[in-house]
């Protein structure tokens, strides 16, 4: 009766968050797991073929989303949290979504992105099949202070594993990770990465001083071999295979690289490598990643940069001279240096610079030579504005812009709804 109960207040709760135009991920949650404290532990344990967790600094959303279309497709049965929303609110929301009024929820596995330090604070409760750890970056210097508090997050998590981790085997601190495990226990250790080539089409930005080819070979690891726009090159024990991605850049297919990997581990003999390159071409991107939208008749190009290296990653993949370009930075952290560590000269022009850290980012584009047509920090004008410019034929309207930003203006343009329905594609 508590656990009915509290769904019931979570779902009501849901019901007017999603009334008022939000997404209805965080409070529900929040309040059922207030309510029914065991109800979160409970579900984790339920599934008949378990749970696989995916962390790291940057990538989870997309690898979440592409290994829970992996094992769709091969007739698996799965929850997710399709919302991506990350901290254990979001994760019971989830339930609420897909669950029964006792809180159960029919899938036979579950595939559940987890923040770094929120999952690391749940550890306890959970016991993971398969953990695939993305990278280990400094995107919030002011929550995490240092690459090495971040790398221990992900060390507690990785440690609920109970069959495999798959590992970045371009990040150092993952490598060193998956050399401790392999040295302590009977876990199998997965990886993925990328070749030299691709790693220098990138101008810095995976930042990775070396790659993964240099250290194993394709047979050991799914490596990604090449990159064009939409499109990429794996390899997978030795077979390569051509694959379409959700979005344009090298950083989407590594993460299709280690859902590859990680649904090798779940599936073991099911697993089918032409099954997974059609599957993995049919994804749509995750809401703001690369996303393509129609506001007032208006096509643009969403791309959410969240740290120094999506939004290099991001900057790369810009076609010089075809892109009319809006950037917003919003006060996610009150330091503002992080901008610094972006090149962006290769963007050449910003149409508009927007947001609450406008003027920094402004600045930030002027002494990289990038010329900048307006700056104005108040996010609707200016955006309206970039939608009545008009565009020459083959030139595409293009948004860079930080999570508060991209929240505020799908709020302002109805966006919302859109994104839960994209969130289950």
């Amino acid at each position: 009766m508590r656990v009915a109960f509290a769904i019931f207040v979570g779902r009501a709760v849901q019901l007017l968050a999603r009334l008022r135009g939000g997404k209805g991920s965080g409070a529900p949650g929040l309040v059922t797991n207030v309510l029914a404290p065991g109800l979160l532990k409970k579900v984790l344990a339920s599934f008949p073929e378990g749970l696989v967790v995916v962390s790291g600094t940057s990538g989870k959303s997309t690898t979440t989303k592409m290994l829970a279309a992996l094992l769709s497709a091969h007739g698996v049965q799965v929850f997710t949290n399709s919302s991506t929303a990350n901290l254990p609110q979001g994760l019971t929301s989830a339930v609420l979504d897909q669950g029964d009024w006792r809180g159960a929820v029919d899938a036979d596995i579950a595939v559940l992105e987890l923040d770094e330090a929120h999952g690391a604070a749940i550890a306890a409760q959970f016991s993971a099949r398969v953990v695939v750890l993305t990278n280990v970056m400094l995107d919030d210097i002011e929550r995490y202070q240092s690459m090495t508090r971040v790398a221990s997050l992900l060390e507690t998590i990785a440690a609920r594993a109970t069959e495999a981790v798959v590992l970045n085997a371009d990040d150092a601190a993952l490598v060193s990770l998956g050399r401790s495990i392999s040295l302590q226990n009977e876990l199998a250790v997965g990886w993925f990465g990328v070749t030299a080539e691709v790693l220098n089409a990138q101008r810095h930005g995976l930042g990775y001083a070396t790659t993964a080819v240099e250290r194993m070979s394709s047979a050991e690891a799914v490596i990604v071999e090449a990159v064009v726009g939409r499109s990429a090159r794996i390899a997978v024990l030795g077979e390569s295979v051509e694959i379409g991605l959700p979005s344009r850049g090298a950083h989407f297919a590594v993460d299709a690289a280690a859902a590859v990997e990680a649904s090798r581990m779940v599936l073991g003999d099911r697993f089918n490598l032409s099954l997974a390159a059609t599957t993995l071409t049919a994804i749509k991107p995750v809401f703001g990643r690369g996303e393509l939208v129609t506001i007032n008749g208006v096509e643009l190009e969403f791309v959410l940069v969240q740290n120094t290296a999506s939004f290099q990653l991001n900057v790369n993949c810009l076609e010089a001279g075809n892109d009319r370009i809006f950037v917003a930075i919003g006060s996610e952290e009150n330091d503002s240096s992080w901008l610094w560590t972006v090149d962006t000269s290769s963007l050449s022009a910003v149409d508009f610079v927007s947001g609450s850290k406008a003027e920094d980012m402004a600045l930030r584009l002027m002494y990289d030579g990038v010329t900048v047509g307006r700056v104005d920090r108040d996010l609707v004008s200016a955006f309206d504005a970039f939608l009545a410019q008009p565009t020459a034929p083959g030139e595409r309207k293009t948004v860079l812009f930080t999570a508060s930003c991209m929240r505020e203006l799908r709020r302002r343009y109805g966006l919302v709804h859109a994104e839960l329905e994209a969130a289950k594609l």
